[in-house]
């Protein structure tokens, strides 16, 4: 059975935040609020959490799996990140947007992609979700809640709980959030010179980044 912490969606209780991590350093796999929709996250250091994670979603190692981190700076560790990259992360963070970049060596290769060896990564826009980071004090790995077979991502903690009580840790409940996933923004071919592809129109828009 889950856990179920109902916060203020405002000003969350860090006593309850803390336990919610205490899962999360446990192994665990939580279900959170984002600036979007609901999203899966765990421990990025823990492999048996993150074949957890893509478990409940059923996907395999090619689906590029996101870094929720607390700023740009946290964002740049697990990152390469030229001048360009960085002018259009700046446009866009924090907000509900995730960006497909080149990782880092402080990202293992288990949970990048494994021919591409990229990673998706975002700043939230979510006062619960970045206090559940600021106490986890480091990025945590993360997916869209998406359940098995459907298109549309969930965000009723209720509902959500139903559904994955036996296959969760606990669900972060903060009220309502948003129906609809990230914009998804492929950053990698401006190493080389190129312009970011767009890879899915969502919830951020487009034109506070030019494209």
């Amino acid at each position: 059975m889950s856990q179920y912490f109902e916060v203020h969606p405002d000003n969350p209780q860090p006593r309850l935040l803390k336990q919610a991590v205490a899962l999360l350093a446990r192994g665990g796999v939580l279900a959170v609020p984002t600036d979007s929709s609901y999203a899966l996250v765990c421990h990025l250091d823990d492999k048996a959490a993150a074949d957890q994670l893509r478990r409940i979603r059923q996907v395999d190692d090619k689906h590029h799996l996101t870094l929720l981190c607390r700023d740009l700076s946290e964002l740049a560790n697990y990152a390469r990140v030229d001048n360009r990259q960085y002018r259009l992360l700046k446009l866009a963070t924090p907000g509900p947007y995730t960006f497909i970049l080149e990782a880092s060596k402080e990202v293992p290769r288990r949970v990048s992609h494994p021919s591409r060896k990229t990673i998706g990564l975002r700043v939230p826009d979510h006062n619960t979700l970045l206090a559940l980071l600021d106490l986890h004090n480091g990025a945590l790995l993360a997916t869209t809640l998406i359940a098995p077979g459907e298109t549309e991502p969930l965000n009723d903690a209720h509902a959500i709980r139903d559904r994955f009580e036996h296959e969760l840790a606990g669900v972060l409940d903060a009220g309502a959030c948003a129906l609809e996933p990230t914009t998804v923004v492929d950053l990698t071919p401006m190493g080389a010179g190129g312009e970011p592809e767009i890879v899915r129109v969502g919830r951020g828009p487009l034109a506070p980044l030019g494209l």
